[in-house]
């Protein structure tokens, strides 16, 4: 029978433990209470830590290390002074040490002036109030730091803070250079908030991409604010030149405006989700669905003629019980078949037969605004708006059919005026 071997015990040497330095150990100790509070407290506990670290080794770099003659010294250590550093959406109080030059010049730290900088913090009370955290509950909103002090965190602060980061928002979409984009269609709308109408416009490109073209505040969804930021995008690099698709709701001013400034260069669709809504308003409800589905029928037809006269079939026997729905039905019924002249391909069909890409941006801008509950003026609902707008744009998508969009330029070349081949090629 064989022995088996019997295992033998080997004794590991234990090694000395690591000597930190002094410094280190002090900051280590310092720390541990700031642990219990979470890793994120701990981890501010350590960027604070590291802060420093990065102030004493540029101020060494300037004046030479302690303790040693330098005759070419060119500034000396003055002490220390307590600032304020941005941390996420506060300020917390730190000591910065201070330097002089030999001249009595107050030397300047690159490394304090980054990490002080404002424009981050106005940039995250921006992030957080439109997410939806109002300045009365702002603090609650932010990430544990232990027991340092929270700074510049109060109502006035972050309402300052959220009109100065709105308003950048606002410049940075009504700046915007539209010349180089290569734009087939656009597309308006209005929205109303406050007794103010804001007029957007949505723009799409040869690839499909979306982009919020500008805004423009009246009272009313009226000609002159349409104009208005009609006029505007032409200032910033819109061809009226150019053929280009519009997709509109149906309203009388905008519709009217296009032509005004674009004359017969554009193509004005109508959307036939507002057209389906006016007409079935005007009816009972027992025959909403039948002629719902009659609309939608006749919207299905591929041949536009055929479109066409189905729709009139559909008026004729309206005018006698709901004269009212069988005017709505006529008004800008030959726009509700533009898409379908211009032969798009049925992905492209479900993009441009309703503003449904401009009213999902609206959404967004909407649920942003949805928090405010005073408005103080006009000028704060286009701020708002536009911080809504530009959060949307970080949503998009490419439109449905986009790799058919060859088919919209061709179309727009064909129906255009003689002289719209070469703007369109």
């Amino acid at each position: 029978m064989a022995t088996l071997p019997r295992p033998s015990l080997v004794h590991v040497a234990r090694e000395d433990p690591i000597s930190l330095p002094e410094r280190v150990t002090i900051a280590l100790g310092a720390l541990r209470e700031t642990a219990r509070e979470g890793l994120l407290a701990l981890s501010v506990g350590v960027g604070l830590a590291v802060v420093g670290e990065i102030f004493e080794e540029e101020i060494g770099q300037v004046v030479g290390p302690r303790g040693k003659h330098d005759p070419e010294r060119r500034a000396y250590r003055h002490g220390r002074e307590r600032r304020q550093l941005t941390l996420g959406g506060r300020r917390v109080g730190v000591e910065k040490p201070r330097a002089r030059t030999k001249a009595g010049e107050e030397v300047e730290l690159e490394s304090y002036r980054f990490f002080s900088s404002r424009d981050l913090l106005t940039e995250a009370a921006l992030v957080r109030m439109l997410a939806g955290l109002s300045t009365r509950h702002y603090r609650a909103g932010l990430e544990p730091m232990g027991k340092l002090e929270a700074k510049a965190t109060g109502r006035s602060a972050i309402s300052r803070r959220f009109v100065t980061g709105t308003s950048r928002k606002l410049a940075e979409l009504m700046g915007r250079d539209l010349k180089a984009l290569d734009l087939l269609a656009i597309f308006i709308d209005g929205i109303e908030t406050a007794e103010h109408t804001i007029v957007a416009a949505l723009g799409v490109d040869a690839q499909g991409k979306k982009h919020p073209l500008g805004l423009w505040e009246g009272s009313t969804e009226n000609k002159t604010v349409c104009q208005a930021l009609l006029n505007n995008l032409v200032e910033r690099g819109l061809d009226p030149e150019r053929p280009i698709l519009a997709v509109i709701d149906g309203g009388k001013a905008i519709r009217s405006a296009l032509k005004a400034t674009l004359g017969e260069r554009v193509l004005i669709a109508r959307c036939r989700q507002h057209k389906r809504r006016n007409v079935l308003d005007h009816l009972p409800e027992a025959q909403r669905t039948f002629i719902g589905r009659r609309l939608d029928r006749a919207w299905r037809e591929t041949d536009s003629e055929r479109a066409e006269a189905e729709l009139r079939d559909l008026a004729r026997p309206l005018q006698g019980d709901h004269p009212g729905a069988a005017a709505s039905l006529r008004e800008g019924l030959e726009e509700t078949l533009t898409v379908t002249r211009l032969g798009l391909s049925p992905s492209l069909l479900r993009t441009f037969k309703s503003t449904n890409p401009i009213e999902s941006m609206i959404s967004v801008a909407r649920t942003v605004t949805g928090n405010v509950k005073r408005w103080r003026d006009g000028s704060m609902v286009l701020r708002w708006t536009a911080a809504g707008v530009l959060e949307a744009e970080e949503q998009f998508r490419r439109v449905n059919g986009y790799r058919d969009l060859q088919l919209l330029r061709v179309a727009l070349r064909s129906t255009g005026p003689p002289d719209a081949a070469a703007t369109v090629a």
